[in-house]
C-alpha cells in the first residue's frame, strides 16, 4: 500500500502557560525523556538561580551548567562540560542566547534537548538552527529540533519588555519571507513546500490580527504558540526559507556591518519585512505590517535602529551577500546603490506619511487577510 502521508518530526510536547516550569520533572517522566531525572540542565544568569531554586527538592539527579553568551566558544565549552557524565538529555532553559547554545550542545553529544523558553524575542524555540556568534560575525547552524517545548509566561512576563515585542517582528517577518519563497518557486522553479507555508503564514496572521499586547497573556499565548509553529515550518521544510528571505538579509547583514551597533533580531527582521514589501510595491502589506509594528512600539524606519538612511542603504545593498544562492525580492530587484538609496527615502517618507502627525508610533492595526 503506498504511504498517504508522511512523517513530520514535531515536539513530543508543547505547554504554553503559567507555571509550566514545575511541570518539566513530571514531562521529562512522562514522556520517558528521562524517567530517572539524570539531566544536564543549562541555564543563563538571569534566571539560573530561579530554576534551581524552583528545583531544589527535585530532579535530584539533575546537574547544573550555566551558559555565558551566545557564541560558538560558549556551546564547545558548554559540551566538554556535559560529556564528562552520562545523561537522558539536555535541558535548556533561558531566553534565545541559552537555548541556541543548549540544541547546539545537544547536536555534537547526541543527546535529546528540551528547551524551556523564558522570552519570547525569536523563534528558535522548536527550530532546527542554532545562531551563534563566531569569529567571522554570526552563524545559523543546522540542529535536531526540540524534542519538548515549554514556555513559562510567568517568566515570560520577568523579561524585558523590548525583548518580548521584538518576538512579535520576528513573526511578522514569516509573511514577507513566504512571499519571497513563492516567488522563487514561481519564477525560478524552487521546490516550495505548502505544509510549511501554511505552519508559518498561520502562525503569522494570529499575531498579527490578534488586538492584545505583550502585557495580555492570551497575546503572549498566541505569540508563543506562533513562534513555535514557525520553528515546526522549517523542520518541515528542512530549510529556513518559511520564516528567512529579504528581511532576515537585511538582519544578517546588521549584524556583520554593525555589530556593535545591532539590536534584537526580531526588531531588525520586523523593519526588514517592511521594507521589502515596500519594494515589492505590495501597499496593502506594506501598510499592515508597518501598522502592527508601531502598535506594539517597534522600530518601523531606519533611524529607530539608529541608522542613518546612508547607512541603511549600505545596508541594504550589502545584505544578498549574507545568504549566497538565496532568491529573495533584494536580489530580484537588482538595484543599484543610487537606485537603493531612492527606494529607502522614499521608503522611509512612506512611513512618515502613516504613523501619527507628531511621529508616535500610534497608528490603528489593520487586518491582513
Amino acid at each position: 500500500m503506498p504511504l498517504l502521508a508522511r512523517m513530520v518530526t514535531a515536539p513530543l510536547v508543547v505547554d504554553v502557560r503559567r507555571g509550566a516550569l514545575a511541570e518539566l520533572g513530571t514531562i521529562l517522566a512522562d514522556q520517558r525523556i528521562s524517567t530517572s531525572g539524570r539531566v544536564a540542565i543549562a541555564v543563563g544568569s538571569t534566571y539560573g538561580p530561579t530554576v534551581q531554586k524552583t528545583f531544589a527538592d527535585g530532579l535530584a539527579g539533575a546537574d547544573w551548567y550555566s551558559v555565558e553568551g551566545g557564541t560558538i566558544n560558549a556551546a564547545i565549552r558548554l559540551v566538554e562540560q556535559v560529556r564528562t557524565k552520562r545523561y537522558d538529555a539536555i535541558v535548556g532553559v533561558g531566553g534565545g542566547t541559552v537555548l541556541d547554545v543548549t540544541k547546539f550542545a545537544a547536536a555534537r553529544l547526541g543527546l535529546p534537548m528540551v528547551a524551556v523558553a523564558t522570552n519570547l524575542a525569536h523563534d528558535g524555540i522548536a527550530s532546527p538552527i542554532s545562531t551563534l556568534d563566531n569569529d567571522a560575525g554570526r552563524g545559523s547552524y543546522g540542529v535536531p529540533a526540540p524534542l519538548a517545548v515549554l514556555v513559562d509566561l510567568d517568566l515570560v512576563g520577568q523579561a524585558p519588555e523590548r525583548s518580548v515585542r521584538s518576538g512579535i517582528g520576528e513573526i511578522l517577518s514569516n509573511l514577507s519571507a513566504i512571499a519571497d519563497w513563492e516567488a522563487a518557486h514561481r519564477r525560478h522553479g524552487e521546490e516550495i513546500d505548502g505544509l510549511a507555508v501554511s505552519l508559518a503564514r498561520t502562525s503569522a496572521q494570529a499575531v498579527l490580527n490578534h488586538p492584545g499586547n505583550v502585557a495580555d497573556d492570551d497575546f503572549l499565548a498566541t505569540l508563543a504558540e506562533g513562534l513555535v509553529l514557525s520553528g515546526i515550518s522549517m523542520v518541515v521544510a528542512g530549510t529556513s526559507r518559511p520564516s528567512s528571505g529579504a528581511c532576515h538579509e537585511i538582519s544578517h547583514s546588521i549584524d556583520l556591518l554593525h555589530a556593535s551597533r545591532r539590536g534584537y533580531h526580531g526588531e531588525q527582521v520586523g523593519l526588514g519585512a517592511a521594507f521589502a514589501w515596500f519594494l515589492r510595491g505590495d501597499p496593502d502589506r506594506f501598510h499592515a505590517t508597518v501598522d502592527c509594528l508601531a502598535r506594539h512600539a517597534l522600530p518601523v524606519r531606519p533611524s529607530d535602529l539608529g541608522f542613518s538612511l546612508a547607512e541603511f542603504t549600505a545596508i541594504v545593498e550589502y545584505a544578498p551577500q549574507t545568504r549566497p544562492g538565496r532568491i529573495t525580492i533584494l536580489e530580484e530587484s537588482a538595484l543599484t546603490t543610487d537606485g537603493i538609496a531612492e527606494q529607502v527615502a522614499a521608503f522611509d517618507d512612506q512611513v512618515l506619511a502613516r504613523i501619527s502627525p507628531d511621529g508616535s508610533l500610534t497608528p490603528e492595526g489593520v487586518a491582513l487577510d
